[in-house]
């Protein structure tokens, strides 16, 4: 269930602008992401019926 925000909580909120696209791009600090999902659901020779399905998520950052 959601909670509303109060406006004191929304103004206690901090922004901060990501640098330019050039500086991002030309920085030797490199990553390695791997992302993965999986999620699996059955529903076999049920008449009716509905099957429900949680998915798993995994990732995994190398960073270098």
């Amino acid at each position: 269930m959601r909670k509303e925000l109060t406006i004191a909580e929304l103004e206690s909120e901090l922004m901060e602008l990501l640098p330019a696209r050039e500086t991002l791009f030309f920085n030797n600090n490199l990553a390695a992401i791997y992302a993965t999902n999986s999620s699996l659901a059955l529903n076999a020779a049920s008449v009716l019926a509905s099957a429900n399905s949680a998915a798993v998520q995994n990732i995994v950052v190398a960073q270098g």
